[in-house]
């Protein structure tokens, strides 16, 4: 049976881009075979430490979390990786948890830990 290929979008608030990176470093060999995507900044992290493709959208404050909602109401994302950082208040709260909810409305899995992020790439649907 052929792998499919899937969209990954890679998030994390600041107090968790380290955590994200060292996730990515870890997961390379099974992320690489994939479509990445992330918020500004993760994005850039991820792909200068891990050396991944990693296409970036808009900072997370300016608009990339709509940006990766949208993608996912279009379709064009599988699987959403957003390391947040619950104890920590956010000035674009609001389109955090836009995201959250548009995620759960289209079915598709989201990881908010690291927890979760491993139990979905050792997934057998993934």
């Amino acid at each position: 049976m052929e792998k499919k290929i899937h969209t990954v979008a890679l998030i994390a608030h600041d107090n968790k881009k380290s955590e994200i990176v060292e996730w990515a470093k870890l997961n390379k060999e099974v992320l690489k075979n994939h479509r990445l995507c992330g918020t500004g900044t993760t994005a850039r992290l991820v792909r200068e430490a891990a050396g991944l493709n990693v296409e970036g959208f808009l900072s997370g404050p300016l608009g990339g979390d709509q940006q990766i909602g949208a993608h996912v109401a279009e379709g064009k994302i599988d699987v959403v990786v957003f390391f947040w950082d619950p104890l920590s208040s956010q000035p674009h709260d609001p389109d955090v948890k836009a995201l959250l909810r548009i995620a759960v409305v289209y079915d598709v899995p989201i990881a908010t830990n690291k927890a979760t992020a491993d139990y979905i790439l050792k997934s057998s649907l993934f």
